[in-house]
Parts: C-alpha cells; sequence; structure tokens
C-alpha cells in the first residue's frame, strides 16, 4: 500500500542525476523528515559526475542534514549522457541501492523533466519501487519544463534558508550558470509556498504517482 506520511518514516532514499540535484529539488523536504523522525536512515544516490562534482556531493551529503550523515552512493557515470550511455549501468546501480536500503519514500526526478539524465532517474525509479511512495522533485532551468506539482510539502523559512545558503556554499562548479542563484531557489519556494497557503511562505512541489488515503 502506498500512503503519505510525514513521521514515521524508517527509511529514506533521495535519487540524484548530478551533485547538487537532490539539494536543489527536495532540500527542505529532507530536513522536514529529518526533524520529524528521529532515528530514519538516509541514503542519497547520485548518478553522474567527474572527481568535481563527486566530491562537492561527499562535503554536500555530509553537512547538510543535522546530526545526520547520508550514505552516499555514487554512480561517477557520464554527465550528461543518460539514457544514451551506461543505462544498464544506472539502472543495476538503482536496483542495488534499492535493495540495500529498503525505502518507505523515494524522493527523484520528475519523469516528465526535459534534460535526459534527470529523466532517466526518474523513468527508472518508477520501474523499481513499484509500491513504496516515490515523489519527483523539480529542477528549474533553461528548459522552461516545471509543471503543476499535485503534492506540496511546506517548508519552515529557517529551513528554505539553510537550503540556498548550503547550495551556493557547497557548488562551486555551478555558480556560473545564470539559473544557479539564491533567488531562482527562494523564488521557487516562494511560489510554491502560496500555491500550498504555507505559514512560513515557503514549499517544495512534487508529483506524487500514486496514493492512497488511510482512514
Amino acid at each position: 500500500m502506498i500512503a503519505l506520511r510525514l513521521g514515521g518514516l524508517r527509511s529514506v532514499l533521495a535519487i540524484g542525476a548530478h551533485s547538487d540535484d537532490i539539494e536543489i529539488g527536495c532540500g527542505g523536504t529532507l530536513l522536514a523528515i529529518a526533524r520529524a523522525n528521529p532515528g530514519c536512515a538516509f541514503t542519497w544516490l547520485v548518478l553522474t559526475g567527474d572527481d568535481a562534482r563527486c566530491a562537492e556531493a561527499r562535503a554536500s551529503a555530509a553537512a547538510f542534514l543535522p546530526g545526520v550523515a547520508p550514505r552516499l552512493v555514487l554512480g561517477g557515470l557520464r554527465d550528461g549522457h543518460l539514457p544514451y550511455a551506461d543505462a544498464s549501468a544506472g539502472k543495476d546501480l538503482v536496483h542495488r541501492v534499492r535493495d540495500e536500503a529498503a525505502p518507505d519514500l523515494v524522493l527523484t526526478h520528475r519523469r516528465a523533466d526535459m534534460h535526459q539524465d534527470h529523466r532517466f532517474c526518474g523513468d527508472v525509479a518508477h520501474q523499481a519501487f513499484r509500491g513504496v511512495l516515490t515523489l519527483e522533485y523539480e529542477i528549474p532551468k533553461y528548459d522552461g519544463d516545471l509543471g503543476v506539482p499535485n503534492l506540496l510539502v511546506p517548508v519552515e523559512e529557517d529551513a528554505a534558508r539553510r537550503k540556498v545558503d548550503h547550495l551556493m556554499a557547497h557548488f562551486a562548479t555551478q555558480r556560473a550558470k545564470g539559473w544557479f542563484t539564491e533567488d531562482t531557489f527562494l523564488g521557487l519556494m516562494r511560489l510554491r509556498g502560496i500555491e500550498a497557503a504555507s505559514d512560513s511562505g515557503f514549499a517544495e512541489g512534487f508529483d506524487a504517482r500514486k496514493l492512497i488515503m488511510l482512514p
């Protein structure tokens, strides 16, 4: 059965194509989950990355969740070449981590994302995690592919600002990109916060493919 609960989680798996994707797409939600679930195990899987980006992923994962160090798995596949190369290796990696982490909740990219690396993660997660609640996060970018999320997670203001400060501090390889700015990340969370009527004014948006309502 698939149901949505912020509390009661034992194992959470976050999947990102690139070193900064998890923090951008669901960083505020991960902070909320960690706060609501002491003792929850977190696994982060980053499929692509050269030495520099893998080093960023390690430093970020070690510093992001207060008092919690996620288990980080780095695939080291070629950035920008999924699924055109290494697709089988990427799928095998997701399945291996699935069996090791046994997650209650999976956070990954939208299957409607126009970046092929992102879309691959969403597609493989859809295949691998049938029967596990999977929420697909959004990444702002040049392509203009943001959709209309059907699930909104309110984010406390301190968590929203921690996420943005963390992104700017830990991903030097991305700072030259025009979209990688504080106002991009805060602006998207602010927009979703309006849609969620969030008390803090901030939220993150997800595509939830299948949910059931429990009594």
